[in-house]
């Protein structure tokens, strides 16, 4: 795969490595199956099977950037991960994660809001009953604005319209939320904007679309992009669960609130070396979401202000002033 953007020697220097570092893991893959095969079944047999969350952005052919995943290479991925595992929803990836999961299982997401994934990805998938989770960030979806790092790109891509989402929504697509702005909420400090990024604007996608908001994904998804406050204000607003991005498995008896997603490489060697569980991959921190008891004190109060707000009348003149811990 040649990343896009790049010509002459670069672009010869690139497609080079890339083949090497496949081969090299495809080398990997292949003499440590095995291994990974019997460990998959002993945690199979003991109930312990491993639950995994994939996200996607766009499935495309035109204008392809590193977040665009070809059309042909998605419906490989997706027939070859039907061959080998249960394809859930969330809320099925939740209950084996609490209950016992006795066959690998894959929760297949997307992110942002692309309307080329109405063109051939989200078809394929309800047309072969494989449930799905598609994250929105509502100002873009509302107001057709494209998002800031394709502009940066000098592209400028489709985004979903309400009616495209309320049409999935009718289709049995989970529509989940993804802030407002697509903003960094690791760089947040402002309860008020957190409080409207992840619970007023879930509520007015929700309404928006005519169907339950029960999921939130934070953009970019990786540790620096978290946020314990963030996920604390999720929960107390009745999301089912949160997603991140940075990669990592889920076993029986682990947290199913925050749901941990790897990211679906288009290349199908680096899909199958996550998805039968690369033993170097187990060592994946798990990033600790919850609330100290200091930060916990602060965030009630914090909260309790912002809700109080909202169901003021006169709020819009005279916001709450919310102190940061």
């Amino acid at each position: 795969m040649t990343r896009p953007g790049l010509t002459g020697g670069m672009a010869y220097y690139f497609n080079t490595m890339n083949l090497l570092k496949q081969g090299l893991l495809g080398l990997y893959y292949y003499t440590s199956y095995p291994y990974r095969r019997r460990q998959n079944r002993r945690r199979a047999a003991a109930g312990r099977a491993p639950v995994m969350v994939l996200f996607y952005h766009r499935i495309a052919d035109e204008q392809a950037n590193d977040w665009t995943c070809g059309c042909d290479v998605f419906a490989r991925q997706v027939r070859w991960m039907k061959r080998h595992f249960d394809l859930v929803s969330l809320a099925e990836a939740q209950r084996r994660i609490r209950d016992g999961n006795h066959r690998p299982a894959i929760s297949i997401t997307f992110d942002d809001g692309y309307a080329d994934n109405c063109r051939m990805a989200l078809p394929l998938l309800i047309s072969q009953q494989v449930p799905c989770t598609y994250f929105v960030s509502l100002r873009h979806v509302s107001e057709g604005v494209p998002f800031e790092h394709d502009v940066a790109r000098g592209q400028t891509i489709a985004v979903n319209t309400i009616e495209q989402l309320r049409t999935l929504a009718s289709a049995g697509v989970e529509i989940g939320a993804h802030t407002r702005t697509h903003a960094n909420l690791g760089a947040l400090d402002d309860d008020a904007q957190l409080y409207d990024e992840i619970v007023t604007a879930g509520r007015e996608l929700q309404e928006a679309v005519g169907a339950p908001v029960r999921y939130f994904a934070f953009p970019y998804g990786q540790y620096a992009n978290l946020n314990r406050r963030a996920f604390a204000m999720a929960r107390e607003a009745g999301y089912e669960a949160v997603c991140s991005a940075y990669g990592g498995f889920h076993f029986p008896g682990d947290d199913d609130f925050h749901l941990q997603r790897i990211h679906a490489d288009p290349d199908l060697i680096r899909l199958k070396n996550w998805l039968t569980v690369d033993p170097r991959k187990l060592r994946v921190p798990r990033y600790e979401c919850r609330l100290s008891l200091r930060e916990s004190t602060c965030f009630r109060g914090a909260t309790g202000d912002l809700r109080e707000a909202e169901s003021d009348p006169a709020a819009d003149a005279a916001p709450a002033e919310v102190h940061a811990c």
